[in-house]
């Protein structure tokens, strides 16, 4: 499986790519016998200088019979001290759920697809969008 999006600084009217930001992905996952089991998180590469961010989990970092039941995306680290406040925009800070994928039968794997995410230079209160 794996998780794309963007990452994005706002910074007063302005938004700009997020160069070397990471996005944490933590899953829900069910034993061999169905029983739930401990999360787990797993992060993104830094984003590109276009924001872009990739992570991915191949089927060897799986444990024995684990079965994953669902998985979420978060904001997990900004590289801009100027630009590290977190905004909830698109589950940024309480969780994009990963539901739609596209799969990519050449690499065997889905594909899912979060964000925009969003770093604040500035705490902001209230609904975010």
């Amino acid at each position: 499986m794996a998780d794309m999006g963007l990452v994005y600084c706002r910074s007063g009217p302005k938004r700009f790519p997020l160069q070397g930001a990471v996005v944490r992905i933590t899953c829900l996952a069910s034993d061999g016998s169905g029983y739930e089991a401990a999360p787990f998180s797993f992060l993104s590469e830094a984003t590109d200088a276009k924001g872009y961010f990739f992570a991915t989990l191949s089927p060897y970092e799986m444990q024995e019979n684990r079965k994953i039941k669902e998985c979420k995306a978060f904001l997990d680290q900004s590289p801009l001290e100027t630009c590290n406040v977190p905004t909830d925009a698109k589950q940024g800070i309480t969780g994009a759920l990963l539901a739609s994928y596209h799969y990519l039968s050449d690499k065997k794997m889905k594909l899912f697809t979060v964000g925009p995410f969003v770093y604040s230079s500035a705490p902001t209160y209230g609904s975010n969008y």
